[in-house]
């Protein structure tokens, strides 16, 4: 068995952590429900979304960083939020979901920001880009909550028409600081 060793994120509220084999079942409730999953690429069934489950693990192995899935401190399951880029995407991306009951506390935010910080300052990232399908309006917020604006319009080898959200660099970043 390959032992990935996710490095192990925190924040105020949360834990960022490897997935596990009992996160599935949030993954295939968040692909079987056709209003939360179309902005993710849709409805998978319970095997489809079991190899989609499967393709991030392997992201990990194959790339070096990958989706974790967050946690509260009480050991609620909220969401997955990572940095993925599979072949055929134009660069590393910053992607979140939260699941069912957890959207609206902040949960993305706080999450992607750790995540955008491991990714600058551990990866050696300089910058990264949230994909969005045109109309996931929350999503959208999210991006531009965390910096990033809108660069450009491309045709996605997965999603069809999508929006590059630009993320602010390192740099950039640093300098706010």
């Amino acid at each position: 068995m390959i032992d990935l060793q996710v490095p192990v994120l925190t924040t105020e509220r949360l834990t960022l952590r490897g997935p596990e084999a009992g996160d599935f079942d949030a993954i295939a409730a968040f692909y079987a429900d056709p209003v939360r999953s179309w902005g993710f690429g849709g409805v998978l069934d319970r095997n489809n979304a079991w190899r989609w489950f499967a393709s991030m693990i392997g992201h990990w192995v194959l790339r070096g960083y990958g989706f974790w899935t967050v946690e509260t401190k009480d050991g609620d399951v909220v969401g997955i939020v990572g940095i993925w880029n599979p072949e055929g995407w134009p660069e590393p991306e910053i992607g979140w979901v939260m699941f069912e009951g957890f959207e609206g506390k902040g949960y993305a935010f706080e999450a992607a920001s750790e995540v955008r910080r491991f990714a600058y300052q551990v990866l050696g990232f300089e910058t990264l880009t949230s994909n969005i399908v045109p109309g996931n309006d929350k999503s959208v917020a999210l991006a531009k909550k965390l910096g990033a604006w809108f660069e450009v319009e491309y045709d996605n080898v997965n999603m069809g028409t999508d929006h590059l959200y630009r993320h602010p660099s390192a740099a950039t970043l640093e300098g706010m600081a």
